[in-house]
């Protein structure tokens, strides 16, 4: 992926795209705000979401050992996975292990980040994808632009065309005749995974929140197929990153009431599933949960950066920026696009790439993604806190520059001469330069300095 600007700056030309965008954005935040407005007590629970996920990244050794106690006990196996390669070495292995080549999969963004589809196909083994904007994406080859809304960059005649054109490709064909309307592609979704759902033995699962004290783990959807992708399979594979435990059954309570109105703008989700290692005759058989490092306990120990880590997926913040209604998601080339995924996926992933070091410079600090942030993650002070990060670590030129232009201020004369060079030269100017100016159009320079116009008039 190119670094964010010059990825942006080629999404932004895509009028359908905007469109798109900001139909589906603007409808979501209306929706969303009058959900909010219900509850009078909105900015208590607020605050409490906060200081329980504070409370649980600062003890988070101690809930992990007692989640894994509490799994183990019911009759669940737990694995630890340092990174990518590890998570997707051991979801391949416990499939393998099956003799099964096909799993069905309910919605779960860290399998996207850790590419575990890649690597599940790289062993001949098929993973189709139950959600429906994830089918959408999967059918079209396309990658998700929306946490929560993952083909939000599509519209119903695009949709259309995707299943009429790449549904056979992968199971059963889109009824003939197929229409824009979403009841019909709804329709034409559910037959096509309702085969998939019967013959799968294998499901694979994240995770929206763990209970430590009970090993429980707790799936919320709107569609259902979260419900058979847990129940149908003889075995089930959550794959979950290792922020979203929560200590008590009480506190899920509090998780429960902020994401919903936060995500969907409902008062509760439709579909809320729940399950605790294995029960006879009820559910999978046999249940593994795989919990993912991935430069977590990299971001925890940074104080500022570790804020990203109370997120909770509800993407309120990507509906309410600027820069995402306008760029789309793709431009972020992550996971986690919009303004959550500006600050976590260069803390998992590190600055050193082109892509990485830009994201932090992906906003306009508005502060807009704050105030809908259910968790109260203060996006813009961890964007400015990275942006240092990316200059200490690598932007050698800036600082050079930087200093260059200190010295000139300091001598008017120099500043005078710089100034009518840069005004007889200006044909010649790039319109960005690296570093800080590669994140903005480089300002036209006038055909007169303001000294020279004042001198002259």
């Amino acid at each position: 992926m190119p670094a964010f600007p010059e990825a942006a700056a080629a999404s932004t030309q895509d009028d359908q795209l905007r469109r798109n965008l900001h139909h589906a954005t603007h409808t979501i935040r209306a929706k969303r705000a009058a959900a909010v407005a219900e509850l009078a007590d909105w900015p208590a629970l607020r605050e409490a979401g906060a200081a329980l996920k504070e409370r649980t990244l600062r003890h988070l050794d101690h809930y992990l050992e007692q989640l894994e106690a509490a799994v183990s006990a019911a009759g669940g196996h737990v694995h630890w996975a340092a990174d990518a390669a590890e998570a997707n070495r051991i979801v391949t292995g416990l499939v393998r292990e099956t003799g099964e080549r096909e799993v069905v999969k309910v919605k779960s963004m860290l399998t996207q980040e850790i590419g575990l589809n890649d690597a599940l196909a790289a062993a001949g083994i098929s993973a189709y994808e139950t959600d429906l904007a994830e089918l959408i994406v999967q059918l079209g080859e396309d990658l998700p632009s929306h946490i929560l809304v993952p083909a939000i960059h599509r519209n119903r005649g695009e949709i259309r065309d995707v299943f009429a054109e790449k549904m056979a490709r992968w199971g059963r064909a889109a009824p003939a005749g197929l229409t824009d309307e979403p009841a019909a592609l709804a329709e034409a979704a559910r037959l096509h995974l309702r085969e998939k759902f019967l013959r799968a033995k294998v499901g694979i699962s994240g995770a929206n929140f763990m209970v430590a004290e009970t090993g429980t783990l707790v799936v919320v959807e709107s569609e259902g197929n979260g419900r058979m992708c847990l129940t149908l399979p003889e075995t089930l594979i959550s794959v979950v990153g290792i922020e979203k435990v929560v200590p008590t059954w009480q506190d899920l309570e509090v998780f429960l009431q902020l994401l919903p109105r936060s995500s969907t703008a409902e008062r509760m989700n439709p579909y809320t599933s729940t399950w605790t290692g294995t029960t006879d005759g009820d559910g999978p058989h046999t249940f593994h949960l795989v919990l993912v490092d991935n430069g977590r306990t990299g971001t925890l120990a940074d104080e500022i950066g570790r804020q990203a880590l109370r997120c909770i997926r509800c993407s309120a913040c990507l509906n309410v920026c600027p820069v995402y209604e306008r760029a789309g998601g793709h431009a972020y080339g992550s996971a986690y696009p919009g303004p959550i995924g500006a600050i976590l996926t260069p803390q998992l992933r590190g600055v050193t790439s082109e892509i990485d070091a830009s994201l932090p410079f992906a906003s306009s600090l508005c502060g807009a993604c704050y105030e809908v942030c259910p968790v109260a993650i203060d996006i813009p002070e961890v964007l400015v806190h990275l942006r240092e990060r990316v200059v200490e670590d690598g932007h050698v030129a800036e600082r050079a520059v930087m200093r260059a232009a200190r010295w000139v201020f300091d001598h008017p004369r120099l500043l005078r001469l710089g100034q009518r060079l840069a005004s007889r030269t200006r044909r010649f100017h790039p319109r960005r330069l690296p570093g800080w100016s590669a994140t903005r159009d480089f300002p036209a320079v006038p055909a007169e300095s303001f000294r020279d116009w004042w001198a002259r008039r």
